[in-house]
């Protein structure tokens, strides 16, 4: 495979996400450069970028790994989520751009439509593009790059049911569109905090010891969101 310089830190991060390179497992820039068709130096950079993005570490003796995240780590990832993801959407609303609704305006009537048909497979990337798109719309660089690395992390660490109600699920993603649209920041957070609580409870750790395990992350996590939200 052969990818452009400038890319190879998506490709690498994406890879990781994937499963690709293993938890733990190392990442040696020469091998990386052949599989990327690169030379080392934007190996290098990338991995320098996926440290401090927290997807590798650096040991002695064995240089760079894909990282280790324990289950605390993991679960505080969905808590930032459900406090991010309504900021964001609450910013959007304030923020966004007749180019931004008109993407998240297509994204729904597409997500809306795939879901009534049962094409399932499309709706989970049609659901990334939704809340990517609705991250962008927030016009903060800082806040965007935040959510887009929490969503990758997710990714890697959960392996995510798909909503019993696809229907329903993207009713929920219009709903915060049309609050985004009429500029009311606080129904979008509102609508936000509910979608981003009920989406988290399907999420199941890729790398728990037990199955036992990781139900008591996810309903520790689950509690402390509904504690969050009763305040």
């Amino acid at each position: 495979m052969r990818i452009p310089a400038h890319s190879v830190c998506t490709a690498i991060r994406d890879d990781i996400v994937a499963g690709v390179h293993e938890r733990g497992g190392r990442l040696t820039e020469e091998v990386l450069a052949r599989r990327y068709g690169v030379s080392r130096v934007p190996v290098r950079e990338a991995l320098r970028t996926l440290e401090a993005e927290g997807f590798v570490v650096t040991r002695r003796h064995a240089g760079a790994c894909v990282a280790e995240p324990t289950e605390q780590e993991a679960a505080d990832l969905l808590e930032m989520r459900m406090l991010l993801e309504p900021l964001g959407a609450s910013r959007a609303a304030q923020r966004r751009t007749e180019a931004h609704l008109k993407v998240l305006r297509g994204l729904v009537r597409l997500g809306q439509e795939r879901a009534r048909q049962g094409h399932s497979d499309d709706l989970r990337s049609l659901s990334g593009w939704f809340h990517e798109t609705l991250a962008q719309a927030t016009g903060s660089p800082a806040l965007t790059s935040t959510l887009t690395q929490l969503r990758h992390k997710i990714a890697w660490m959960y392996a995510a049911e798909g909503p019993c109600d696809p229907v329903g699920y993207w009713a929920e993603h219009g709903a915060i569109t049309d609050a985004v649209a009429r500029g009311d920041g606080d129904r979008a957070r509102s609508l936000t905090a509910l979608h981003t609580e009920r989406a988290s409870a399907g999420h199941r750790l890729r790398f728990a010891s037990g199955a036992g395990r990781a139900d008591r992350v996810r309903n520790a996590q689950h509690a402390v969101n509904m504690t969050g939200l009763r305040h």
